[in-house]
This record gives C-alpha cells, structure tokens and sequence, in this order.
C-alpha cells in the first residue's frame, strides 16, 4: 500500500513553495508601499493629526515586513522538506548535505523540521543537531522584531487617539 500517484505529502509542497515565493513578493511590496506612506507624511498637505497617521503607517510598514521575511523563511523550510524524498539523491536531505563537510555529515540520521519557530535541523546517529541553514536565525528574530515593533506602533497610535480624546473633552 503506496501514496497514489501524485499524492505523496513531498509533491503536495511544490505548489506551497511557489505560493510561499508569492506572497513574500506582496508582502514586501505591501512594506514598500507602507513605507512610502511614512515617508508622505515628511511631505506638504499631510492629513491631520499626523501624528496618529504616521503611527499607524509606520506599524503598516513594519507588519508588512514581518510578514515578508517570515514568508521567506517559511518558503525555505519548504522547499527543504519538498527536496526531501524526492528522487535518487534526496536522502539525507540535500539541506543537510550541501554545503557541508564530510565530517559535520558524519553520521547523520534524519532531519526535523518547524514552521514556527522556522527551523530546518538535522540531527546525527548521536542525537546532535546543526542546522540546515543558519539563515533561520535572522529570520527569526527579525520577523519577531518587526512583529513586535508593529504592534506596539498599533498601540501607539491607539493610546494617541485617545489622549487626543480626552484632551478635547477636557477643554
């Protein structure tokens, strides 16, 4: 009893990879876009109160960038996994293969993957790992830190609407 043909869990990424691929492009323009908005804000004839506005912007441009880097990474993870069991040559995982020396391959036994955190590690006969790319941890941390950053900007600009609230009530 088999995977039908063109069912294997392997084949069913390629789409989620390019898909992956497609929405880091438009998370990265959405970024692009945002941040021109903030930077509209230097400019003549910006809407009131500014403040608020360049708050909001600036948590738009910073979520959109959060999401283009972890879609990056995420698509990455994929591709390894995708790479993984298909075809002559793709076990061990080329991710843990390529790019390695023979004596940080020795031994190696299987890979484990996570889609959050973003981690692709392989891991050895002797239950030591090393990661697949070190790329992850950028990825990681960035998208985190930008994630973080959007929603205190979010809050911020929240808190700042009210307290323009309250000041107009007060007066």
């Amino acid at each position: 009893m088999g995977w039908r043909h063109g069912r294997h869990p392997a084949r069913l990424a390629g789409p989620a990879v390019l898909m992956g691929l497609g929405v880091s492009l438009a998370s990265a323009i959405g970024a692009l876009v945002a941040g021109a908005g903030v930077v509209a804000m230097a400019l003549p004839g910006r809407p009131g109160p500014w403040p608020v506005h360049l708050l909001r912007r600036a948590a738009a441009t910073a979520a959109w960038g959060a999401a283009a880097v972890y879609v990056l990474g995420l698509s990455t993870v994929l591709a390894s996994e995708q790479a993984f069991g298909d075809g002559a040559n793709s076990v061990p995982a080329p991710a843990c293969r390529d790019g390695f020396d023979e004596a940080t391959r020795e031994g190696l036994s299987h890979h484990r993957s996570s889609l959050l955190p973003l981690r692709f590690d392989c891991v050895r006969d002797d239950g030591s790992v090393y990661s697949g790319d070190p790329d992850y941890g950028w990825m990681n941390a960035t998208s985190a830190v930008l994630a973080l950053s959007a929603a205190l900007l979010f809050i911020g600009a929240g808190y700042a609407t009210e307290l323009r609230a309250r000041k107009a009530a007060a007066s």
